[in-house]
């Protein structure tokens, strides 16, 4: 079993499961709230802190994936400056890719997760030079 320490490799084990899969990605924002301290922007200038802000969304097929430079650059076409993307999988059944209708719901709670500061610790998360992060 391959260990997910990066993109590439959350991308091969997702070709190693039984059922087609459909990647579900949310793009966030980090800034500071409207009330912060000197220490809290000194926090979130060194990497650390602020406040996550949901601004878009999208799924894939796994076939459409090829590596994260790629998914940097699509990202770029809507114009919308983000710092994390959260990434979590949808699995078919008995064969049977999900559909992009299938994967709305679940795209909306990980949105409302992130709005509603819940645990984004179920999450994978990447930084936009696709380095793997942990929430705790």
């Amino acid at each position: 079993m391959i260990e997910i320490t990066d993109y590439k490799s959350l991308l091969a084990v997702g070709k190693q499961q039984s059922e087609p899969q459909r990647f579900l990605f949310v793009f966030l924002q980090a800034s500071l709230s409207d009330e912060h301290k000197d220490e809290d922007k000194e926090r979130f200038h060194s990497g650390k802190g602020g406040m996550l802000q949901a601004i878009m969304c999208v799924d894939k097929d796994l076939d459409e994936l090829t590596n994260f430079e790629d998914l940097v650059t699509e990202s770029k076409q809507m114009e919308q400056q983000w710092d994390i993307v959260l990434v979590a999988c949808l699995s078919g059944i008995n064969g049977m890719h999900p559909t992009p209708e299938q994967a709305e719901e679940p795209l909306k709670i990980m949105f409302q997760t992130v709005q509603n500061g819940g645990d984004l610790s179920k999450y994978l998360a990447f930084d936009k030079q696709g380095g793997l992060l942990h929430f705790s």
